[in-house]
């Protein structure tokens, strides 16, 4: 009788031996490491567990925003961070599919908020945040109405428009800003634009729009992701707000049209909040996959890969029915220089 006694304890033995091993193998998670933590481990053997296990961890900004809710602190999450998510070495030597990259591009934490007096757009390079310059968009007047971007894009007069207050801006930069002079946004006293608006009606058409038929930064990808910051700035409630893609439509080799809507004649005059710019605005706006970091702080990148074309991050209200103050729209400050603003970028037709 002694001797099945012996067997069952050697088996049972070398089952736990079985059990503890595959354990030992199985990769580290999040669920892991916030386990650890909760049951007081120092900080330097969860580091050193870390450092000696395969991991499986979720890095995405959910993930980390989970970590640090869950009291795990920042070394073991520098910790994590240098060990990845890494995978299985049979899943780590196949090559990266679409889906494997946009998972590592994913897994870059976002760029610091540093203080500024505009919106700040940061598209993600190699795994490495680069920041784009903002374009100011310019506004102008026509007659046309806002059925379609391509017929705004072929009114002659409105193209002439936009070159007169073009013109006017760059002549009256130092000014520009704060003063209504024949060189504002709108250059009404123009004698170019004078012509365009000799005949007024009620309502106009205001079009926004951006200087040159193409963007300088041409993107090697056409699923972008992008970083846009625009907490504290004056004037603005970031919570109104969020950022968005639209595709811009050039206008005879001279400018791309970012969007339309109607509003009084005088609307760019009055100071008061009460013109509703977004609760008919004409645009093309892209379907996007967008990730609340923080207050004011999104990540945003498109739902599906672009078409080939000239495309602009923006900042839109959140709420169609919001209202603007003219005043702020044509001098480029408060809700106006939000509404104004555009990143723009182009994916090239030869993109693979």
């Amino acid at each position: 009788m002694k001797l099945p006694a012996l067997l069952i304890l050697v088996l049972s033995a070398a089952l736990c031996s079985v059990m503890i091993g595959q354990e030992s193998h199985k990769p580290l998670t999040n669920a892991d490491v916030i386990k650890m933590v909760k049951n007081g481990l120092p900080e330097s053997v969860i580091i050193s567990s870390i450092q000696s296990s395969t991991a499986h961890f979720d890095l995405t900004p959910n993930g980390l925003i989970s970590l640090h809710k869950a009291g795990v602190g920042q070394k073991t999450m520098d910790a994590m961070m240098a060990a990845g998510g890494s995978k299985p070495p049979a899943e780590a030597a196949a090559p990266p599919s679409g889906a494997a990259v946009s998972t590592a591009r994913a897994q870059a934490p976002p760029p610091p908020q540093t203080k500024s007096k505009i919106p700040v757009v940061s598209l993600l390079q190699n795994r490495a945040w680069q920041k784009l310059a903002v374009e100011k968009s310019q506004l102008a007047q026509t007659k046309t109405k806002p059925t379609s971007m391509a017929k705004l894009a072929a009114d002659s007069a409105l193209i002439q428009g936009l070159q007169a207050t073009m013109n006017s801006a760059t002549a009256q930069v130092a000014s520009h800003v704060g003063s209504r002079t024949a060189g504002s946004a709108l250059g009404q006293a123009e004698s170019v634009f004078s012509g365009v608006l000799a005949q007024r009606k009620p309502k106009m058409t205001y079009v926004w729009a951006i200087a040159n038929p193409s963007s300088s930064n041409v993107l090697q990808e056409d699923t972008p992701k992008f970083s846009v910051s625009f907490a504290g700035l004056p004037g603005v409630n970031a919570d109104d707000f969020e950022p968005a893609i639209v595709k811009l439509t050039p206008a005879q080799n001279a400018f791309r049209l970012v969007g339309a809507t109607q509003g009084k004649e005088d609307a760019t005059s009055s100071f008061s909040s009460d013109w509703e710019i977004y609760s008919g605005f004409l645009e093309e706006r892209v379907k996007v996959q967008s990730q609340k970091i923080g207050h004011g702080q999104y990540q945003i990148s498109p739902a599906s890969p672009l078409a080939p074309g000239e495309y602009g991050v923006v900042v839109r209200p959140v709420s169609k029915s919001k209202k603007f103050s003219g005043g702020d729209v044509e001098r480029y400050q408060g809700d106006g220089m939000m509404f104004d603003s555009v990143w723009s970028f182009q994916v090239p037709a030869n993109e693979n």
